[in-house]
């Protein structure tokens, strides 16, 4: 099997079900837990938006053109709190109008430790899978990702808003009620959340009571100590693999992290 790489696509089961897109192709993983993998770079790298051939990648598989031109590359995806379209200065009004302009959620994970984070809806709960948190709640749902950028913000002053991938690859990480923890973060937030309410207007930030996501991953042996693989510095990658957790897979060599490496053009060769 061959072809260019793109994230893992992930679906809510017990436990998560994952495939490996290469090209065209969907490979199953979670029945290859257990076999001998090896993943081979062959050298090519290819635009995920342009499908340019270029010979370094961009903010996860972008050609530099791209990178540089593209409002989905711009920093306020990260930081939604320096919203380009609230300043003016966005470079595709149209893109961020069906992108940003659209339902997003804060939320509480559980991962590495609690964090908050934020997701469009149509994410749900494919951004905590990725993210490889054990236990997810969505805790406020607002009209645009600015609003949930500047919430994330209030929030983030009590609770951290990244993940310790190490933590989370080793699993050090232990349930905790999530619900009671939104409820402690609301209190001390609260006049900072109303007054993004009262200037965004009613309607602008729903608060919500919903269920506890609980999230199993196909993992048969956690690593004790990580070794992360670079396809740039090692071209070839083989191991067993031992499980998967958020977008690393995790071999009994070294884990790679596969959205790390979208659009490298890989070979993929499996046995028993």
């Amino acid at each position: 099997m061959q072809g260019n790489l793109r994230k893992m696509q992930v679906q809510l089961d017990s436990p998560a079900k994952y495939q490996l897109r290469l090209g065209d192709q969907l490979v199953e993983l979670n029945p290859l837990i257990g076999k001998m993998i090896k993943l081979t770079f062959t050298g090519n790298i290819s635009c995920v938006y342009c499908e340019r051939s270029m010979k370094k990648s961009f903010n996860q598989g972008y050609c530099y053109p791209c990178f540089i031109s593209l409002a989905q590359c711009d920093m306020c995806i990260m930081k939604p709190e320096t919203c380009h379209f609230e300043a003016g200065t966005c470079r595709e009004p149209s893109w961020a109008e069906a992108f940003c302009f659209q339902p997003h959620y804060v939320y509480l994970a559980n991962s590495s430790g609690i964090k908050v984070g934020i997701t469009r809806g149509t994410q749900i709960p494919t951004r905590w899978i990725d993210q490889g948190a054990i236990q997810a709640l969505p805790i406020l749902k607002v009209k645009s990702r600015y609003i949930s950028g500047l919430a994330e913000v209030v929030i983030a002053q009590h609770v951290s808003d990244k993940t310790s991938w190490q933590r989370m690859l080793k699993n050090q990480v232990e349930a905790v009620d999530l619900k009671k923890k939104r409820d402690e973060l609301l209190v001390v937030c609260e006049a900072e959340i109303n007054e993004i309410s009262k200037r965004f207007g009613s309607g602008s930030i729903e608060f919500l009571d919903e269920p506890c996501v609980d999230i199993d991953f196909p993992v048969e042996t956690y690593p004790l100590k990580v070794k992360s693989f670079n396809f740039d510095k090692t071209p070839e990658v083989s191991g067993v693999l031992q499980g998967i957790k958020g977008q690393y897979l995790l071999f009994d060599t070294g884990v790679i992290n596969i959205r790390k490496f979208t659009g490298y053009e890989v070979k993929m060769a499996v046995t028993e």
